[in-house]
């Protein structure tokens, strides 16, 4: 059985009709307790009346602390309404609503130097709450329970700079808060125009989704806007996205609806960084450079960095080595990234590299054309390995036969082995690093 209204097993119908007066205290504070509400916490903790309750109770606690009941009459910062990309336009077969994500105009850093990280995750809260609203009107005007959503990811753009680490953080505490506070309401979600980062990006953000959710993601190929239209009608689809739809003016992506974001100008910032915590610190001698090497097993993988320095500028960049088993210098290396000086004590530097080619990368702090101050450089270097599953299905998607749609498989089957391995070593009195094992 399905766990839904109307179709629920003796066992479940003993479970909702407990469930409900255990948890009867709080009911009122809810906006719509029904059936169909009360089973929606059910199924996400698998009927087990235990879970479903502490889940509901915690919900309830987050209702009152963020003012929940008020919340869709709440106005976002300047900058957060007129870049923060997204927006809900029409409605799939089944009445349920469409939102819209536009990944690759969004300025993710751009957002958090601007506005608050508690102001961008405030405006998802709204969104999620207007969402289901609208689900409540569907109801009305339908005649019959609507009560899910369907997203579309428009992934064309995504890049590096979209795997800029405070921005994933921030995206993966929304998803805690959706996959917490509004169980089973995903329907399905859309990603189309993937490109090949897509997996990296995938992988950073799949610990954060639960295994149901991970069901509901269809990567379409290039065949995508057939797909969709088998999901929505033509005259609910954006010509974007191609469907019948314009704006009032003939707009054909329906920019009244949906926002597509763009670059911040910097006249919004309210501040010149975002504050991190470093994993790693080293003290680098006058005249002296420190190297710490990740071998990479496989093309796809990204390298990822974040480093300060404390009271003077210092050198970075990044080589391959040509020899296995030693030290090499800077000039008997290949170079990938070239070095140069980052002022790095006024503004943290961050980066990230997608590795073509296997093989040993050293990133190279150097301050060798310092002959008096020593410095110290705080540092953070990750290696993102793209998802197996998922890259996988893009491969696939590449080809030419039949059209495609592919779906996450579960955990288990949907992770890269470990392709990373780093350790350091500083000439001179630097502080010398060593590790074996998964980066």
């Amino acid at each position: 059985m399905s766990g839904r209204v109307g179709d629920l097993s003796p066992k479940q119908k003993e479970a909702l009709a407990k469930f409900r007066e255990n948890v009867q205290d709080v009911l009122p504070t809810l906006p719509n307790p029904d059936d169909y509400f009360l089973l929606r916490w059910l199924r996400a903790r698998n009927f087990d009346l235990q879970k479903s309750e502490a889940m509901l109770r915690k919900h309830v606690e987050f209702r009152k602390q963020k003012d929940i009941d008020s919340i869709t009459s709440w106005q976002p910062p300047e900058v957060v309404q007129q870049y923060l990309s997204g927006g809900m336009c029409g409605y799939d077969l089944d009445g349920c609503p469409i939102w819209y994500d536009v990944i690759g105009p969004l300025d993710a850093k751009g957002l958090l130097l601007s506005a608050t990280k508690q102001d961008l995750l405030k405006t998802k809260m709204r969104d999620c709450e207007r969402l289901l609203q609208e689900c409540a009107r569907q109801t009305e005007k339908m005649g019959k329970k609507v009560e899910t959503i369907t997203l579309i990811y428009d992934c064309e753009g995504l890049g590096l700079k979209h795997l800029w680490k405070p921005a994933v953080e921030a995206f993966g505490e929304f998803l805690c808060m959706f996959e917490e506070n509004y169980p089973e309401t995903l329907k399905r979600l859309f990603v189309v125009k993937a490109p090949k980062l897509f997996p990296v990006a995938y992988n950073l953000i799949k610990p954060f989704l639960s295994e149901d959710t991970r069901k509901k993601i269809m990567v379409l190929g290039a065949n995508w806007k057939e797909v969709l239209l088998k999901y929505i009608s033509p005259d609910q689809l954006p010509v974007e996205y191609g469907g019948t739809m314009t704006d009032p003016d003939g707009n054909p992506k329906c920019k009244s609806k949906i926002n597509y974001g763009g670059d911040i100008p910097k006249k919004y910032y309210v501040r010149d960084q975002v504050k991190q915590q470093y994993e790693h610190s080293v003290q680098i001698s006058r005249g002296s450079s420190h190297q710490v090497e990740y071998e990479i097993l496989f093309p796809g993988c990204v390298l990822r960095w974040q480093f300060m320095s404390d009271g003077s500028d210092i050198g970075f960049g990044i080589f391959l080595k040509t020899k296995m088993g030693e030290r090499q210098r800077a000039g008997e290396m290949t170079e990938v990234l070239s070095s140069q000086r980052y002022n790095a004590h006024l503004v943290p530097e961050d980066g990230t590299l997608t590795c073509s080619n296997p093989g040993i990368y050293v990133l190279r702090f150097d301050n060798t054309y310092s002959f008096i101050h020593a410095k110290k450089v705080s540092f953070t270097v990750e290696v993102l390995l793209p998802d197996k599953a998922s890259e996988e299905k893009m491969k696939q998607l590449g080809r030419p036969p039949g059209p495609r749609r592919f779906f996450f498989p579960s955990e288990s089957q949907a992770s890269w082995p470990s392709a990373g391995r780093w350790s350091g070593e500083a000439k001179g009195e630097g502080t010398g690093l060593a590790r074996t094992g998964a980066a």
